[in-house]
């Protein structure tokens, strides 16, 4: 499957969002202060929110529309897909 445009952004995203928690990891390490901690993870977690929330729309708004479009999946198919895809929102 051919990347997607906008998986370039939500690369950029997860790879923020892995080096941000490497830090929360040495922060743990090096007993900083439990409220900077979760402060720093709540950052990590809305990245993530994000990438996936781009992700998923990313699929109903190209992969669902091309397949419906193109006549490839039955509408009971795509339907099931649609449900699938959003219970991740």
């Amino acid at each position: 499957m051919p990347m997607h445009t906008t998986h370039p952004d939500v690369l950029k995203r997860l790879k923020r969002a892995y080096g941000h928690l490497n830090s929360i990891i040495q922060m743990v390490e090096g007993g900083r202060d439990c409220l900077d901690i979760a402060q720093q993870l709540l950052a990590v977690e809305s990245a993530i929110s994000k990438a996936k929330k781009q992700l998923v729309h990313d699929h109903i708004d190209h992969c669902l529309e091309h397949v419906v479009s193109e006549g490839k999946h039955s509408a009971q198919e795509t339907i099931r897909e649609f449900k699938e895809i959003t219970k991740y929102l």
